[in-house]
């Protein structure tokens, strides 16, 4: 399903006279184009930017939007763009906007599978997707207009052009990777469009689901034969002859999906669950998998119909994370030198202050649903025992543990918990559901617990009424002249101007696009949006979140990123919130 030449409109007209501005868009046709590259061989690397513009190619036009300063900056810029009717794209699949978004992840998707067939290594780029569905500025789709967003190293010997290297990638190349990408129209491309209506399908089902899970006031849904191991801690694929999910009957419920019909599978309820089962028996896993599916997945993954409450937050210890004026006095009463815990601050926050200002921040930013896993928490903010609350009485110690304060987070502020517990039995006198899970199957041994709490008592503290706390209102930042930096490295670090800010520890951002995307929303939150009347973190992490998902991510240059961003995908607005709240140079009114 390679580029057919004879579907172009080529044209035999001259090159332009290179008298043209380097800064002028060109229009012409694919063989202009390519004329116009093999007259530039040999010439100084920047004479490039006089292919700048766009180009016709037939069934597609190709727009050279930047080209690269010398070999080795970053590569050029350029799109693709089409129309879904010449590409053959059935109009009932961009019915709907799940179904546009759906279609956009599947053809990113294609592009850069098909880039390996058709292109030297490091040749072509785009956005390299994960196993999740998200928008991306990489492929946008509308009912009228496919495009996508796509890199090229322009070739050169030295500073020397190597114009008929180039030509051939313009010719051949990239051509090949879009039709082959893009076209459903030839007879041999009905397996490629039987996927897309499979990707279609998936991403709808888990959108269904979502809106189930709000009708029916569920935090979260695990669906029967889902397969929720993954290859190794460093790979988001599935394992192979891994055991399937298999719901307890007890929590069994069945929703119907538009495509995938009556699905059966575990219903997570409002509340405190506790996982609990030996070491390497599944609990981190299931919960891992509860993580995720704020997101949705692509098929094949495993957790195509696993789906959690939106706003759910992972929150975690992270030594030496900056807080900024969070109240976490429900949890730590008072610090060594007298210091406010109901404004609390401080550059270099220990496990305990760290994980109890992430869960104050979260529940600010309105999370409804917290994960906790014991394995990346603080102790000492979970858990203390009857032994050691007699040996150091209420008065000497600060902390009052997690323990003591789950319910009336539940109950008073509507935030439900779900966390991994293996170590301390004392969370079953305040579970609501007592998950245990026994080499990867999961059992409901909420009544097993209660009989365990009975027969072994404990002394329950007076668990009074948790706060509501005041929003917090930012200001401005100003920046004195300096040119302004903002990049990211992975989707652990951001850097703003001369401040890095470590976001290793919000483990639902999942993509560096994300991570990037957030960089940029946090420029638009410091310097534009905090001159707002209303200028609280919360309503500025939420006011950011409804522009990009009206104007999609080109809103992002108004803050500064660079035209037509290729790279940048969709994040929620809990995660640009809890970015903020870890940016060292957070100011607060």
């Amino acid at each position: 399903m390679s580029f057919d030449k004879s579907r172009s409109n080529r044209s035999n007209s001259k090159d332009p006279a290179y008298a043209n501005k380097a800064s002028r868009r060109r229009e012409g046709t694919d063989a202009e184009l390519i004329e116009s590259l093999h007259r530039l061989d040999g010439r100084n690397y920047g004479s490039y930017k006089s292919v700048i513009g766009d180009w016709e190619y037939g069934p597609f036009s190709i727009a050279i939007d930047r080209v690269q300063a010398d070999p080795y900056a970053p590569p050029s810029n350029c799109r693709a763009t089409s129309t879904p009717e010449s590409m053959g794209i059935p109009p009932e699949l961009l019915a709907t906007v799940d179904g546009r978004v759906a279609v956009a992840d599947f053809l990113n998707r294609a592009f850069d599978s098909n880039m390996a067939r058709f292109s030297h290594p490091g040749t072509v780029a785009i956005t390299r997707p994960g196993q999740e569905i998200l928008v991306r500025s990489a492929a946008t789709v509308t009912d009228e207009q496919i495009e996508i967003r796509f890199q090229v190293q322009l070739p050169a010997r030295g500073r020397t052009i190597m114009g008929h290297t180039a030509a051939a990638i313009f010719d051949r190349d990239v051509p090949d990777i879009i039709m082959e990408s893009l076209d459903f129209t030839p007879p041999e491309a009905a397996e490629h469009l039987e996927r897309l209506r499979a990707h279609v399908a998936t991403y709808e089902d888990y959108q269904a689901l979502q809106s189930a899970l709000q009708e029916r006031s569920l935090v979260g849904f695990v669906a029967d034969g889902a397969v929720l191991p993954r290859r190794s801690g460093i790979s988001e694929l599935p394992m192979g002859e891994a055991v399937a999910f298999e719901t307890p009957e007890s929590l069994r419920e069945t929703i119907d999906l538009p495509n995938a019909g009556a699905v059966s599978g575990m219903a997570l309820r409002p509340g405190i669950t506790v996982i609990v089962g030996g070491g390497y028996h599944g609990k981190s896993t299931l919960l891992s998998a509860i993580q995720r599916g704020v997101y949705a997945h692509i098929p094949g993954d495993g957790r195509e119909l696993v789906a959690t409450a939106r706003t759910a937050m992972k929150v975690r210890a992270a030594d030496g994370r900056s807080v900024t004026g969070v109240d976490v006095s429900p949890f730590i009463a008072h610090l060594p030198q007298g210091a406010d815990t109901t404004s609390f601050s401080t550059e270099n926050a220990s496990g305990s202050t760290s994980q109890a200002a992430s869960i104050m921040e979260a529940a600010e930013l309105g999370s409804e649903l917290l994960l906790l896993d014991e394995d990346t928490s603080a102790t000492n903010l979970l858990i203390r025992d009857s032994r050691m609350r007699e040996l150091v009485h209420a008065e000497k110690e600060p902390i009052t543990p997690l323990v003591d304060r789950i319910g009336a987070l539940a109950k008073d502020r509507g935030i439900s918990t779900i966390m991994v517990m293996g170590g301390s039995g004392d969370y079953l006198d305040v579970a609501d559901h007592v998950l245990m899970l026994d080499t990867y199957r999961c059992f409901d041994v909420t009544e097993q617990a209660a009989a365990v709490v009975g027969a072994q008592p404990r002394e329950r503290m007076d668990e009074p009424a948790f706060p509501e706390t005041s929003p917090r209102v930012i200001k401005p930042i100003q920046r004195k002249g300096d040119r302004p930096k903002t990049k990211v490295y992975g989707t652990e670090t951001i850097q703003l101007d001369k401040q890095r800010i470590d976001v290793s520890d919000l483990e639902q951002i999942v993509e560096v696009g994300q991570n990037e995307a957030i960089a940029w929303a946090l420029r638009g939150m410091l310097e534009r949006f905090a001159n707002d009347d209303d200028a609280s973190l919360a309503t500025l992490a939420s006011k950011i979140g409804s522009r990009l998902e009206s104007e999609g991510l080109d809103e992002l240059t108004k803050y500064g990123a660079r035209q037509w961003p290729a790279h940048v995908s969709m994040p929620r607005p809990i995660d640009v919130g809890a970015a903020l709240n870890r940016y060292r140079g957070l100011n607060l009114v």
